[in-house]
């Protein structure tokens, strides 16, 4: 298994470029079942999550393609991906593949309302919870599918084709609203999905069928309103930046000091963490190129943080924040309303000396002065890039194994931050 080694102590400085949003590719490169004309993905990154994807996609029958690499092309930059379902030979999802990856169980939708009958495993992915599908269930039992779950699948049948409806989410879900959405696009009638997730990543998704002909409004609120047409087109679109990966390298500069230019990063898809990380101490400036974040070698304050649906703090955000609060001046608070065993990394980041204790879902983080290296071990994929941020600020050698969870969600990263001063190599194994 592959070993990430970084030797800490070296400030950032340069140009990491933002790659498209994984949360935003997946349910995208989803989408295409939907057509059996082709869609065209700009700006796809090269992440573990879009390769099973595809795998799970070419199952159902869905052709792909990659676009070669142009001349003079910076190895960082997304990939152009053709996806054509011309024909959907099989409608079942199953165990082997959506085991690995939860956001693979999404195929409900579309071949549920494509070819009116579907068969998918229930999912799996990162062990942060025990992450329902009740919602899903629920939604497209909303649109007139019955649905059995037995044995470990869930069996969703719609013979007549689904029916628009009001649907009302008890609480957000993002999954749940990209499935739903998805699946009303082709149902008869409107639908309206009620307490929606806001997410960017819903809002492309939107966009991106809206291109294919589809006819939603509201993506982005948290009311959605659906008009079911007949049939979608291939489309072109590019996959939204990722706001994740922006704010993980804005925490690395904060962490390890320097001067950054995040390279395509959108700030009003961060304005929270943006603004926490100005409550801190740092320097985050938007520019036309991105996001610009210096730290000049003054010390951090220790900030209250707790997790939200969009436009809040993110979740996906919580482990690398915690691994900055490690080093500020005092104490922090960070509680974490998303998901319940989201603290895994916990136990990782005191392997560094750092002074964290829980209660409940709060994590109550006293800044040290100094970290030591150390070997980690990765638990999830976010947590894997906090162990990362720790190690570029630790005194001595740092490796972290497991790395397999970062490569599910960020790309090239030992070449971004390496490109900046960082001292990390790859270890395989």
């Amino acid at each position: 298994m592959d070993k990430i080694r970084i030797v800490g102590g070296n400030e950032l400085n340069g140009v990491i470029p933002i790659s498209g949003a994984k949360n935003a590719a997946l349910p995208l490169m989803i989408a295409s079942l939907l057509t059996d004309e082709t869609l065209t993905l700009e700006n796809v990154p090269r992440l573990a999550d879009v390769a099973l994807l595809t795998r799970i996609l070419t199952n159902h029958g869905v052709d792909y393609s990659l676009n070669g690499k142009r001349a003079g092309e910076d190895i960082l930059t997304g990939q152009t991906m053709n996806l054509t379902a011309r024909a959907i030979i099989d409608t079942t999802a199953p165990y082997d593949l959506v085991a690995k990856m939860r956001a693979s169980f999404w195929v409900i939708g579309p071949l549920l309302a494509r070819m009116h009958t579907a068969r998918v495993s229930l999912p799996g992915g990162c062990a942060i919870g025990t992450r329902p599908v009740d919602l899903f269930l629920m939604g497209l039992e909303r649109l007139g599918a019955k649905i059995d779950v037995a044995q470990g699948y869930v069996q969703a049948d719609a013979p007549g084709g689904l029916v628009g409806n009001r649907i009302v989410f008890p609480k957000v879900s993002v999954g749940a609203t990209h499935t739903v959405m998805m699946a009303a696009s082709l149902a008869r009638g409107e639908t309206v999905i009620e307490n929606a997730a806001r997410e960017p990543e819903v809002a492309d998704l939107a966009r991106c069928l809206n291109a294919m002909g589809a006819r939603i409004s509201g993506a982005g609120t948290s009311t959605i309103v659906i008009e079911g047409v007949d049939r979608l087109r291939g489309a072109r679109h590019r996959v939204v930046s990722d706001r994740i990966e922006a704010g993980t390298y804005a925490m690395a500069v904060a962490m390890t000091g320097g001067d950054v230019l995040l390279d395509g990063a959108e700030a009003d898809l961060i304005e929270e963490p943006i603004r926490i990380l100005r409550a801190v101490g740092v320097s985050v400036e938007a520019t036309n190129r991105g996001i610009r974040v210096k730290r000049n070698g003054a010390g951090l304050t220790a900030v209250d943080v707790e997790t939200q649906p969009f436009p809040g703090f993110p979740t996906d955000l919580q482990a690398q924040f915690m691994a900055l609060m490690t080093r500020a001046k005092g104490r922090s608070v960070i509680t974490e309303t998303i998901f319940e065993n989201r603290f895994m990394h916990v136990q990782e980041l005191a392997r560094f000396g750092a002074r964290i204790q829980l209660d409940g879902q709060k994590a109550i983080v006293e800044g040290v002065e100094r970290l030591t290296g150390a070997p980690v071990m990765a638990t999830d994929l976010r947590a894997s890039v906090s162990l990362v941020i720790a190690g570029l600020v630790a005194e001595g050698e740092t490796t972290v194994s497991r790395v397999y969870h970062l490569d599910r969600g960020f790309e090239k990263l030992e070449e971004k931050i390496s490109r900046c001063g960082a001292v990390v190599e790859r270890i395989s194994g």
